[in-house]
């Protein structure tokens, strides 16, 4: 998929960028369910990121046309799963993207008979959990997230004082969904495994994070312009997860019928500063730990945005940027949940079934 931004839409003052939700770099990760065992990324730093950006509620709305995208797509899976959710968890629900999907009339008018109501009405209570209370309020009387339409839904804002520590008692939520936070998780094992254990059994975990080559073309850019200009290069990027590693750690920490998958949004920027000042508005600024600190030098900035337009611009002028999405449904086991048949005890010979068609 491809967004295309008109200058006109971006904020006209530029503030010096914090660089960068991600990169090639893997991340690797030794599982141990349940405790911190290192980190990769400073949550005061993020925390404080998050802050800032809904300190400016217009231009943070602006910047947040990708997780409403991604929240969207997540929310759209619910169109395959035929039943009611009483309580749903929200985990890092950011600015409340998630109930502003689920809020969004005709979920699905190309379908037959088209969806035509909001997907709340699946749900009676949202729990929408975040660290950053000024991000998570931000749209609190905003008209997107009105639910005077769906008279049986209700919205409930959950401060977290720690977003890697779920207060919450097992068996709580009928499902949890998460939306582009998930990539800033230390601990993703024991976070993933925090989640079944809030699950009901037979309920499913939906997400969505940032992973794998997401803004190669900013990266390598960057890393280009200070060898030139510095003879070496800075720690900029954040480490990301590969989707062969979330589907592992899916099965590690006890989900079942696992579905993983994964997709580019590529967004077209008019030029490299104005992408940099989105991901400083959606509060996506770089946050590993031993980063250096200060902004980008002047000179390898400039250098930057000139190679990035040689290496990666659009014939039109403007410079493209990916971001690799990849999407996770798991179930928590249950006795009574429909289970794969032993292997080897099919009837039936695909081989045949494919040649009589």
């Amino acid at each position: 998929m491809r967004l295309n931004l008109s200058p006109i839409c971006r904020p006209q003052k530029w503030t010096k960028p914090l660089l960068t939700v991600g990169g090639t770099a893997r991340r690797s990760y030794a599982f141990q369910s349940g405790s911190l065992n290192f980190e990769v990324f400073n949550r005061r730093a993020k925390w404080l990121q998050k802050e800032r950006a809904a300190s400016n509620p217009e231009h943070s709305r602006q910047a947040d046309y990708l997780k409403d995208e991604v929240a969207m797509r997540v929310c759209e899976r619910l169109l395959d799963v035929k039943r009611q959710f009483p309580r749903v968890l929200d985990l890092g629900a950011n600015s409340c993207n998630i109930a502003r999907a689920l809020l969004h009339p005709d979920p699905d008018p190309e379908s037959e008979p088209p969806v035509t109501e909001p997907l709340a009405t699946k749900i009676t209570e949202l729990i929408a959990a975040e660290s950053s209370h000024s991000l998570l309020h931000r749209d609190a009387d905003h008209p997107s997230l009105s639910t005077s339409h769906v008279p049986g839904f209700k919205l409930t804002r959950h401060v977290l004082e720690h977003d890697e520590l779920l207060p919450f008692e097992p068996d709580t939520f009928d499902m949890v969904l998460s939306s582009m936070s998930m990539h800033w998780i230390n601990d993703l094992p024991g976070v993933l495994s925090q989640i079944n254990s809030v699950l009901k059994p037979d309920c499913p975990f939906i997400g969505a994070m940032l992973g794998g080559d997401t803004l190669y073309e900013l990266r390598t850019s960057l890393q280009l312009a200070e060898q030139e200009r510095k003879g070496g290069i800075s720690p900029h990027v954040s480490p990301l997860a590969d989707v062969r590693d979330v589907g592992g750690l899916l099965q590690r920490t006890g989900f079942k019928m696992l579905t993983v998958d994964v997709e580019d949004i590529v967004v077209d920027y008019p030029d490299m500063f104005a992408l940099m000042q989105d991901l400083q508005a959606m509060g996506e600024g770089n946050a590993v730990l031993g980063r250096e600190m200060g902004p980008i030098g002047r000179d390898v900035l400039l250098a930057g945005d000139a190679i990035y337009r040689a290496l990666h611009g659009n014939e039109d002028g403007s410079i493209p940027a990916t971001f690799r999405i990849i999407h996770m449904i798991g179930w928590k086991e249950s006795p009574d949940q429909a289970k794969p048949l032993r292997r080897g005890s099919g009837q039936a010979s695909l081989k045949d079934l494919l040649e009589g068609q």
